[in-house]
């Protein structure tokens, strides 16, 4: 890896210097996953889990995500630089030392580890360390600057939450808990994809080989299409197999089949339409997806 960053002036400020290591959690992926946890754990218990099993597990799921994350961005400060995107990230301006970067995401791994082992079960610690090393070693270091198949291998890293929130709650994990975890990891790729076409300049001169930038844009666009149709399949199956009532199945259809039609309409008409449409709409698509499994919980 390439170590070179630009160099700025370091800031001082203990506030400044707090919303750097912040930043370096990904805070918006952070709620991202949280979404996708409480109602695993709403589905889970049959309604509401007590309060503080729910906090410590967020508490836990946060500081787990976020090392992983921080870890990503001092592995990728190289390419980061280079990245319009990324460019101001903390490590790339010198807000944050390389070294105090690494130590803080590995602490919080090792921190969120400890956490749920001792307030939820030893079973959702695991599976949250599981998820942290797949994102750092398997995704970050292995799969993304190797092949195109990142996304699909390495988002398996982000569809942990599911499966931690149901062992908070079980000590286990059953068949529904699997195909929460299914659902997200075939909702990465699209998702991901999408963001992958605005930015594909980007990849390419960092030599990233981001879906669009080895196999090009139609093959892309007609992958999300796949990875779509094949995310809504999957979300029925809970009304089956998962127990989940009416309340989900008329969600799960409803906003499926709008995703289904954004990513038609991306391979179909692209020149009319822009992935970042669906980039965002695909954001709104797994918090209905998930809000409307909990909901469904306390309706039935």
């Amino acid at each position: 890896m390439n170590a070179t960053t630009v160099a700025l002036p370091r800031t001082t400020s203990f506030g400044a210097t707090f919303r750097a290591y912040v930043s370096l959690t990904k805070p918006w992926i952070v709620v991202l996953l949280l979404v996708t946890t409480v109602p695993a754990m709403v589905l889970a218990a049959g309604g509401w889990p007590s309060t503080w099993l729910v906090l410590a597990t967020l508490i836990g799921g946060s500081l787990s995500a976020g090392g992983a994350n921080a870890v990503n961005c001092w592995y990728d400060r190289d390419i980061d630089a280079q990245m319009r995107r990324t460019r101001h990230r903390p490590l790339v301006t010198g807000a944050v030392h390389p070294a105090g970067a690494l130590a803080f995401g590995v602490g919080l791994g090792v921190f969120a580890f400890l956490w749920l082992a001792s307030t939820t079960n030893v079973l959702a610690a695991v599976l949250a360390a599981m998820g942290y090393l797949f994102y750092v070693f398997v995704y970050t270091v292995w799969l993304k600057r190797r092949t195109p198949q990142n996304i699909v291998i390495g988002g398996a890293a982000g569809a942990f939450p599911p499966l931690v929130g149901w062992a908070a709650v079980t000590g286990g994990l059953d068949w529904p808990a699997l195909l929460l975890f299914a659902v997200v990891f075939l909702w990465t790729p699209p998702h991901f994809w999408a963001l992958a076409l605005k930015l594909r300049d980007d990849y390419e001169a960092v030599r990233v080989p981001m879906l669009p930038v080895v196999a090009g844009e139609p093959t892309t666009r007609r992958q999300i299409l796949a990875y779509s149709i094949a995310t809504v399949a999957v979300s029925l199956l809970l009304v089956p197999v998962g127990g989940a009532g009416w309340f989900y199945a008329a969600t799960a259809a409803v906003a499926g089949a709008w995703l289904v039609w954004q990513a038609f309409r991306l391979w179909h008409w692209p020149a009319r339409t822009s992935p970042l449409a669906l980039y965002k709409y695909s954001l709104l698509y797994i918090a209905i997806l998930f809000g409307g499994l909990a909901v469904d919980v306390f309706v039935a």
